[in-house]
């Protein structure tokens, strides 16, 4: 007796919500019962029988399975068994490890709403943002359309994307995977073979108010607004169409971005500018765009500036459109130039030229002109200021009283 209580392994008796493991002695379709090790004999029924995992159909006398306490005595004695929950913990164990090792799986989308993907992970129910699909998969479309974008989401249920598990927490019941992450592994060696400098081709696959994709080598680069063309641009869709095959210089990699830009395979057309142009010389613009604030002019192919409303007249302007509208050719002044930033000020009013006033010199007497008497030999660093002043004022009273 005192052998078995020193053995505590015959006392470990498991407890609500441990996951244990027994052999089969009895199965059929309502029920199994289970040895547990010779400690007790649990059983399985009901909506506990069918648990998630493949591994709990088929069942035979001689399977060693995994089962979860629900209860540590029934009503008949036995242990109260589940598979169904089981199932969901050796689920969840499986898909912690696939998040710290990183690894790559194969999931299939079960259902998409406007917000991403539902896919099924280890039997377990998880979600694939629309943030983290692969730049091929990524529902580009102009304007966000949400109903389009929800449209090609649901075109995606019952396919199968390579994900990696990106969050997974059994408390909350959430389960965050993506496709980005797993095709940024793929291609990271694709992504190697570049650097910034390089020029690249590809073929345009999405034009948007912000810029422009385009896709090369199976990676996809973005072209932002301010890359396409050194002049102003208010809709990319005016220089380049999806399906178009363009060149592009490399400017940014960041982890899977890469960054890119047509303007700098084209010769910067400010260059000289100054050279051109100085500030008071009249030129000769088209009004290309008009602001509460001024107007875009136009003086020559890619060379834009701004007419500020300051610069337009030399009273208050109430309605910039009575001074001029878009279409307009008139002739302004060169206010100011910044020719490292593109940038170039222009008015209808001429700048008024800076004047400096000229300091007359002050003509100091020459020693002849001061009266011998009056110059004391003092040192000057000797002179105090404030006692001269009081020795007038003392030297005054003196005279008003002999006066009296």
């Amino acid at each position: 007796m005192k052998r078995l209580l020193d053995e505590k392994q015959y006392f470990n008796f498991p407890k609500v919500g441990d996951l244990v493991k027994g052999t089969i002695i009895f199965a059929d379709s309502s029920e199994v019962h289970i040895d547990l090790g010779g400690i007790a004999t649990g059983i399985v029924r009901g909506k506990e029988r069918y648990g998630e995992s493949d591994e709990y159909r088929n069942l035979e006398v001689g399977n060693e399975v995994e089962a979860t306490v629900l209860e540590l005595e029934n009503e008949n004695g036995e242990v109260e068994l589940s598979f169904r929950y089981a199932g969901r913990q050796k689920s969840w164990q499986n898909i912690k490890q696939l998040e710290k090792d990183g690894t790559i799986i194969s999931v299939q989308v079960t259902d998409a709403n406007k917000g991403g993907l539902m896919v099924k992970v280890e039997n377990t129910m998880g979600f694939l943002p629309v943030s983290q699909l692969s730049p091929e998969n990524y529902p580009r479309i102009p304007g966000g359309d949400k109903n389009r974008i929800l449209e090609i989401l649901r075109s995606y249920i019952n396919k199968k994307f390579d994900v990696k598990v990106l969050d997974a927490n059994e408390a909350e019941d959430k389960l965050i995977v993506s496709e980005k992450a797993a095709w940024e592994e793929t291609q990271k060696h694709v992504i190697d073979k570049y650097k910034i400098g390089d020029v690249v081709e590809g073929r345009v696959t999405a034009v948007t108010d912000f810029g422009v994709f385009v896709e090369f080598d199976k990676l996809e680069g973005l072209i932002h607004i301010s890359e396409i063309a050194w002049q102003r641009i208010d809709n990319p869709n005016d220089f380049v169409k999806v399906g178009e095959t363009i060149k592009a210089e490399i400017i940014g990699i960041e982890n899977s971005k890469i960054f890119l830009s047509m303007k700098k395979l084209q010769k910067d057309p400010w260059d000289g500018l100054e050279e051109k142009y100085q500030i008071s010389q009249k030129v000769k613009g088209k009004i290309i765009k008009s602001n509460p604030f001024g107007l875009f002019v136009e003086i020559e192919k890619d060379i834009q500036g701004l007419a500020h409303i300051s610069q337009l007249s030399d009273k208050p302007v109430a309605d910039i459109a009575t001074i001029a509208k878009p279409g307009d050719e008139m002739e302004f002044y060169v206010v100011s130039m910044d020719v490292k930033n593109h940038r170039l000020g222009l008015g209808l009013t001429k700048p008024k030229e800076k004047v400096v006033k000229e300091e007359t010199p002050v003509e100091k007497p020459t020693t002849e002109e001061i009266p011998t008497e009056a110059t004391p030999e003092i040192a000057p660093e000797t002179i105090q200021p404030e006692k001269v002043e009081e020795e007038i004022k003392t030297e005054e009273v003196k005279e008003e009283v002999k006066t009296e």
